[in-house]
């Protein structure tokens, strides 16, 4: 009888030290699935992370709950998900600045936006726009260097050092000459309420955030760094104002590297199906996002080629961080 006791004892200890199985792919997802975005709650990127959480959560059948991690214009969040465990129950939206700009500019970032991630699919395209409170006297690229030519100091806000807003500003600069100082924000919110409260005149904003703002006329437009948006098609780009510049920009879902296949193909497929949806294509159009979906393998050679040719554009716009 003590034996017996003994045995089952021992086969309990040893039961318990030997590793969980990994959950059957099949039954996936079986709890709750985190989002983790590398934006401040509030901000464009946050708006629509959660508008894909809540409707590939329904699509899925598991709720799909936001974690906000900021911080160096994007890519500690992002790191955070590449060293997340990779069993799908971490999912993260990226823009230009975590998965294509910043490993294009910076020679030290604690990540590989290839390797370290599973690429769920795109999301879809979109520009970065100049804008401006109502006061500010420029309304275009053109009145933009007038001012600065005169001598006077011009400030302009981004969200942070080598986010793309930044690169899109020095490419303006670099392309016509004028001067503007960098004020970098930790965060694209934060940025926005200054502007909005006048402590700042001007910035670069990501479409998301830029466009309720200019519909509702808090700020106005001066320009869209990239294709003219459909969100916002009476403000144009900077090549139609003369500035060579017109790459797109795109936004995509991402997971640690490593997912298994069939989970990585469950979530493309809701991404999928997320993106279909009429309601979820207004909604994005009216944040200045054109939903574009492309499968996930497609989209990370998409990216490995943006990058290299986003590193020559850097090169030739003068464009270093260190």
């Amino acid at each position: 009888m003590k034996l017996s006791t003994v045995t089952l004892s021992l086969l309990a200890l040893l039961s318990a030290a030997l590793p969980a199985r990994a959950e059957d792919p099949a039954a996936y997802p079986t709890r709750k699935i985190r989002m983790l975005l590398p934006y401040a709650a509030g901000g464009g990127g946050d708006v629509v992370g959660r508008l894909l959480a809540d409707k590939m959560g329904k699509i899925l059948g598991q709720t799909i709950y936001i974690e906000n991690h900021t911080g160096a214009a994007g890519t500690l969040g992002t790191q955070m998900v590449a060293t997340s465990p990779n069993d799908g129950y971490t999912i993260t939206v990226g823009g230009m600045t975590t998965h294509v700009l910043a490993p294009a500019i910076y020679p030290k970032l604690p990540y590989d936006s290839i390797k370290d991630f599973t690429t769920i699919g795109r999301v879809g395209t979109s520009s970065i726009m100049l804008v401006a409170t109502k006061t500010f006297p420029a309304n275009d690229i053109k009145e933009l260097i007038a001012l600065a030519k005169k001598g006077e100091p011009v400030q302009y806000g981004s969200w942070g050092v080598g986010s793309t807003g930044q690169f899109c500003a020095e490419i303006l600069m670099q392309q016509t000459g004028i001067k503007m100082d960098h004020v970098p924000f930790n965060g694209i919110a934060k940025l926005a309420g200054d502007l909005l409260g006048g402590h700042i005149s001007l910035a670069t904003l990501d479409m998301a955030t830029a466009t309720p703002l200019v519909k509702d006329g808090s700020l106005k437009a001066l320009a869209a760094c990239g294709e003219r948006s459909p969100s916002l098609p009476d403000i144009a780009s900077y090549k139609e104002q003369g500035v060579p510049f017109d790459r797109s920009l795109s936004w995509a879902m991402y997971a640690p590297a490593g997912v298994a296949p069939p989970i990585a193909q469950k979530l493309s497929a809701a991404l999928k199906d997320a993106l279909a949806d009429a309601e979820v294509k207004q909604k994005l159009l009216g944040l200045g996002i054109t939903a574009q979906f492309v499968p996930g393998e497609e989209q990370r050679d998409i990216n490995a080629r943006d990058i290299a040719a986003w590193k020559q554009v850097a090169k030739d716009a003068g464009i270093e961080v260190k």
